[in-house]
Order: C-alpha cells, then sequence, then structure tokens
C-alpha cells in the first residue's frame, strides 16, 4: 500500500514538472483559494451552530414571558368588558385570546414524569379553564346575566391567578434547565472555537507551504541565473552550466543561457585567436607604412626644382654689377635666408607664419629679378596663424603663378587667407593663361594613382606624358605639394585648383584644420 502511494506521488510530481510555470503557478493558486473557501465554509457553520446553541437556551423563557403577556392582557380585557361593557375591550378579548391560544398549540398535552414537561403540561390545563371561564363570563356578560357574570369572572380570576403560579414556577425550572444547558453548550462553544482556530493553523501552515513550494520552484533557478549573470558581466565566463531537466519556461531560459555561456566562450576564444593574427598583421602593415610615407615625403621635398638656385645666383651677379654693393648685400642676405630655411626646416612642418616669412623673401627675390613686371598683394588677417603646415608648400605654388603670370605685360600675384569655420583657407591666384583643364584631371587622376602605383612611377608616367603648362615646366611640383599636404593632414579634400575669381588665371586653393 505505501509502495503504491509512494509511486502515485512520484508520477504526479513528475506530471507537474512537466507542466509549464504558468500551469503550475495557477494550480497553486487554486488549491490555495479552495482551501481557504472551504475553511470560511467550516468556521461559518461553526459559529452558526455556535449562535444556534446559545439562542436555544434563551428561546423558552422569551415564549414564556409572551405567553405570559397575552394571558394578563386576557385577564385585563375580560375585566374591562365586564366592568364597562366596551367593544375594544370585546376586540381585545378575542385577539389576546386567539395568541393564547397559538402559545398552547405547543404545549406539552399530556402528564409526564419530566418536572418541566409536567409544569408545562399543569399551565396548559390551567390557561384550558381560563379560557374556558372568561368566555362563559363574557358570554353571561352580554346576556345581561349579572349572577353568572359574577360567578364566571370569580372562576377566572382563580383559574389566573393559579396560571401566573404555574408560569413562575416554569419559569424557574425553565431558567435552572437553561442554565444547565448553557454551561454545556459553552463547553462545546470552546470546543468548537479550539477546532476552527487548529483548522485555522492548519489551513493557513497548508497554503504557505503550497506557496513557499511553488515560489520556491521558481525563485531557486532565476537567482542561480541571476548570480551567473552578475559573474559573465564582471567578465567571468568560467561559471557553471545549469543542465535544466524540467522543460518548462524556466527550464527553456537555462537551457538558452547555457547555449548563450557556450557561444560567448567560442566567440571569446575567436576573437582572441583572430586578435592576436590581426596584431602581428597590424605590426607589420605599420612598420611598412611608416617606412614607406617617410621615403614618400622625403621623395617629395626632393623634387623641389633645382634650377631656381642657379637663376637666383646669375640675378645676383647682375645686380653686383648694375649698383652699389648694398643693394647686393641685402639681396644676397634674403636668398641665404631663403635656402637657410629650406635647408634647416626639410624634415619639419612649419607654421603658417613661417611660411609667410619665407614667402616675402622669395617675392622679395622675384621682384629683384623681374622688377615693375612682378606685382604681388597679400591679402592677410593681421591675426597670428599657428597651425602647422608642411615645409616649402607655399613657395612652389607662388612660383608657379609668377612664371605663369608673367606671360602678361605686368604679372599680378595675389595671396589671400580666409578664416572660414573650422578651416583656413589659402588661395593663390595669378592673371595669366589658365590652367588648362585636361591637365588639372590628370594631376589629380596622378595623385589617386599615387596611392596604389608608388610616386615613383606616377612621376615617370607625368614626364613621360609630357603634363605640363608652358615652355616646359612639368606638373610634378604641384604634385610635390599636393601630395606632402595630403599625407600630412590625411585627408583628400585639403587641396584644390580653380580658375581666378576675375574669370582669367589659375587659383590654388589649400584648406588646412584649424586644429592642427
Amino acid at each position: 500500500m505505501i509502495r503504491n502511494l509512494l509511486f502515485f506521488f512520484v508520477r504526479t510530481l513528475k506530471y507537474f514538472q512537466s507542466k509549464s510555470l504558468r500551469w503550475r503557478i495557477m494550480l497553486s493558486i487554486f488549491i490555495s483559494i479552495f482551501i481557504l473557501m472551504v475553511t470560511l465554509i467550516s468556521v461559518y457553520r461553526i459559529e452558526y451552530h455556535s449562535v444556534r446553541l446559545i439562542g436555544g437556551a434563551y428561546k423558552s423563557n422569551m415564549e414564556l414571558t409572551a405567553f405570559s403577556d397575552s394571558l394578563n392582557l386576557t385577564e385585563k380585557a375580560v375585566e374591562n368588558y365586564v366592568n364597562f361593557h366596551t367593544f375594544d375591550s370585546i376586540d381585545t378579548y378575542y385577539s389576546a385570546r386567539s395568541k393564547v391560544s397559538e402559545y398552547m398549540e405547543n404545549m406539552q398535552l399530556r402528564p409526564s414524569q419530566d418536572l418541566v414537561l409536567q409544569k408545562e403540561y399543569l399551565v396548559s390545563q390551567f390557561a384550558q379553564s381560563f379560557l374556558l371561564f372568561s368566555g362563559k363570563a363574557i358570554y353571561a356578560r352580554r346576556a345581561n346575566d349579572f349572577n353568572a357574570v359574577d360567578y364566571y369572572y370569580a372562576k377566572t380570576i382563580s383559574c389566573y391567578n393559579m396560571l401566573m403560579n404555574q408560569l413562575s414556577e416554569l419559569s424557574s425550572l425553565l431558567l435552572q434547565q437553561n442554565a444547565t444547558n448553557y454551561n454545556q453548550n459553552l463547553e462545546q462553544l470552546n470546543s468548537l472555537y479550539k477546532i476552527s482556530f487548529l483548522l485555522f493553523i492548519m489551513v493557513s501552515s497548508i497554503i504557505v507551504s503550497v506557496m513557499y513550494f511553488s515560489v520556491t520552484k521558481i525563485v531557486k533557478p532565476l537567482k542561480q541565473i541571476s548570480n551567473v549573470a552578475h559573474k559573465i558581466s564582471q567578465r567571468d565566463f568560467n561559471v557553471p552550466l545549469f543542465y535544466a531537466k524540467t522543460h518548462d519556461e524556466i527550464g527553456n531560459i537555462c537551457d538558452a543561457f547555457d547555449r548563450m555561456i557556450i557561444s560567448i566562450r567560442e566567440y571569446i576564444d575567436a576573437i582572441w585567436e583572430k586578435a592576436v593574427t590581426e596584431a602581428e598583421l597590424k605590426e607589420k602593415e605599420v612598420e611598412m607604412q611608416a617606412l614607406y610615407a617617410d621615403a614618400q615625403l622625403r621623395a617629395l621635398q626632393n623634387q623641389i626644382n633645382p634650377h631656381f638656385l642657379f637663376n637666383t645666383l646669375n640675378t645676383g651677379a647682375q645686380l653686383a654689377m648694375m649698383e652699389g654693393a648694398d643693394k647686393t648685400c641685402f639681396f644676397i642676405e634674403q636668398t641665404a635666408d631663403f635656402f637657410r630655411y629650406n635647408i634647416q626646416q626639410k624634415d619639419k612642418s612649419v607654421s603658417i607664419d613661417e611660411e609667410l616669412k619665407l614667402i616675402d623673401n622669395f617675392v622679395y627675390i622675384m621682384s629683384v629679378r623681374f622688377g615693375n613686371r612682378l606685382v604681388f598683394e597679400k591679402q592677410i588677417p593681421e591675426s597670428q596663424f599657428p597651425q602647422k603646415i608642411p615645409v616649402m608648400t607655399l613657395q612652389p605654388l607662388v612660383e608657379n603663378c609668377i612664371k605663369h603670370g608673367l606671360k602678361n605685360s605686368i604679372g599680378r600675384v595675389v595671396l589671400k587667407i580666409e578664416e572660414l569655420d573650422k578651416t583656413i583657407q589659402i588661395s593663390i591666384s595669378d592673371n595669366g593663361s589658365g590652367f588648362p583643364e585636361k591637365i588639372r584631371q590628370d594631376i589629380f587622376a596622378a595623385i589617386q594613382k599615387t596611392d596604389k602605383d608608388g610616386l615613383q612611377n606616377v612621376l615617370v608616367s607625368l614626364d613621360s606624358n609630357a603634363v605640363k603648362r608652358e615652355e616646359g615646366s612639368n606638373g610634378t611640383g604641384l604634385i610635390n605639394v599636393f601630395m606632402r599636404l595630403k599625407l600630412f593632414y590625411h585627408r583628400d579634400d585639403v587641396f584644390d585648383i580653380t580658375q581666378n575669381d576675375e574669370g582669367q588665371g589659375t587659383k590654388f586653393i589649400i584648406r588646412i584644420p584649424a586644429n592642427v
């Protein structure tokens, strides 16, 4: 028998575990509500029974008091009718008589050995005699038979007095009996209260046990999941798996969490291996790019036109023959400053203000060479420009504008600096013959191609294709400047070539970030 019960309990437990979490919660709530309803109904029945016991102890005395009041009313009505012969009294008599008759129907009609029942039987007999004599007295008064009235009225009063004595004795007996019954009922009531209290304790314990068991089955795996999630949030992936055996919502969450942990571990291992490989490749790539960029920058800086030195020295010799030594000395000093700047700053970046000083030296040298044929204008704000720029960036552009601006009778070159939103824009323009669009496109295409084919191959390609403006000057100087700007700022929109604002000549534009 016990074995069968254990087998049934195990099967029932497995059946409940196979159900969903929602089903088990609803079942727990239903069981708790059912037990609570049974408890409430039981307590209500106990209370109802207790009230009936207490009420029954006093019901007989209340009925006896009402019976006595009806007899008293009947006697008063007989007295009033005999003395005053009024219709109100006769109506009161018959109304009270009917109530007395109703009470008598529930009284003991036969003798009994029980004192209370025997006394109730005597009361019933006296009441019948009282009603009999009172009725005859009423009848005699209606017939105006005063002798009969006096006789039957006396009998009525005599029966009434004996009836009230018997009622008093019956009331005493009932009080004694009710007192005894009350003590017995009180003992039963105390027992019922104890049973109710024990039932309440038992039901409360069952409900608490059911709810505790249900909540524990839900909260325990959730707490484990919370602890594991907390460890994972602290990057501790060495956590145990759940291996849930249930198939409800909590079991599904545990299975999903296990799969997630395994996936994270595999993903971290894969990322770690990939990061190690990428770090090795990145280190090699950075070294190669550094070497390549350094080689490119040195190659670009070495492309500055060496013929400028010869032309400058030739002009100095001519000036020395034509004028006095002071002016020649100043000219040579300016030339020396120019070349000294070029040599000392070869591998460095300089500020825009330093480049502007170099332009002043260079323009002075060119103005001595070309005289009034060269008009140079600077439109520069009074503020300082500490932004960094590659060395020897502006001089090749100014030299290019001077050469091609002087094709006209008077060459006009304008150097302008504007402070725009987050950028410093430097423009150098001339009034020459302009820049052919085909050459402009070839230069920009060559700059883009430099990223793939290398600088030297592009320069050779430019020379072989004769990318030049006029009079044999090739475009490698411009590519030199633009490539150095691109390498220095790591941007493609740092330079441009357009027409002059006046519609004639060429305009070089350099856009430098204001925060460099």
